[in-house]
Order: structure tokens, then C-alpha cells, then sequence
């Protein structure tokens, strides 16, 4: 029996699934808590993220309602059919998006917003920058 290509995930089902992931942990609520709530496993609302198992509208419909966001949240940035952007915002840069979904990137996030004195934010920036200069030139 031949093997089966590997199911790819439709890019406005991972689009979607990235925008939940990213809201539920800004959030703080764990896949187990979302998955209770939805009367699913924590390995469906993985599937939902990686965008491998696609979203239904009832179901999207609820998972907006328990995270606290409009239905168009999870389309934001997605073009129109034909290719064509809505408005006139420049689209958000993926690389910032797909920082602030990883689960680094989100921590590093709430971490350094929590800090209050703006010198030591400044320090801790300066930090960051330095051992990304560091990396750059090791390469």
C-alpha cells in the first residue's frame, strides 16, 4: 500500500488556529482548560492550532465567546478573495506575529511589560540587543 502524503493545513485554517493559540495564551488559559470548555480534548484544540483540523463555525463561534474576541479576530490580516487587503492598514509584520505566538515569545512579552521602572526595562532591552548582536556575529 503506498503511503499517503502528509494532510497539509490549509493556510486560513493554520491563520485561524495561530490566532486562537495566541489569544488563548495571552490570556493564560492552557489547551486542557480550552478543551474542557469546549467539551474536547487538549489534543483537538492542538489540532485546531496547528491548523490541521479545520475550525466549524458553530464551534469557532463558541471558542471567540470564551476567549473574549469578535468572530473577525482570527482573520485579521487575511486577504480578501482576489488578493486584496481590507483597509488601508499596512499588513502586521509576520515575524512579530509569529514571535509573539510562540510560547518564548509570548513569556519574554508578559515578562517585560510586567516590569515597571523604565530604567530597568531600558537595561533589559539593552541586554537583548547586545546578545543579538552577539549571535550576528558568530555567523
Amino acid at each position: 500500500m503506498p503511503d499517503l502524503p502528509k494532510k497539509q493545513a490549509n493556510p486560513i485554517d493554520a491563520q485561524v488556529g495561530s490566532r486562537l493559540r495566541l489569544r488563548r495564551m495571552m490570556i493564560g488559559m492552557s489547551q486542557e482548560r480550552l478543551g474542557e470548555l469546549l467539551g474536547l480534548t487538549f489534543q483537538q484544540v492542538q489540532k485546531y492550532e496547528k491548523g490541521v483540523n479545520r475550525i466549524g463555525a458553530g464551534r469557532l463561534f463558541e471558542v471567540s465567546r470564551i476567549l473574549g474576541v469578535p468572530i473577525h479576530y482570527f482573520y485579521e490580516n487575511v486577504p480578501e478573495a482576489g488578493g486584496k487587503s481590507t483597509g488601508f492598514a499596512e499588513p502586521e509584520s509576520p515575524p512579530v506575529i509569529e514571535f509573539v505566538s510562540s510560547g518564548e515569545g509570548l513569556q519574554l512579552s508578559l515578562a517585560f511589560m510586567r516590569i515597571k521602572d523604565p530604567k530597568v526595562r531600558k537595561r533589559v532591552l539593552d541586554l537583548v540587543k547586545s546578545l543579538g548582536e552577539e549571535a550576528d556575529k558568530k555567523e
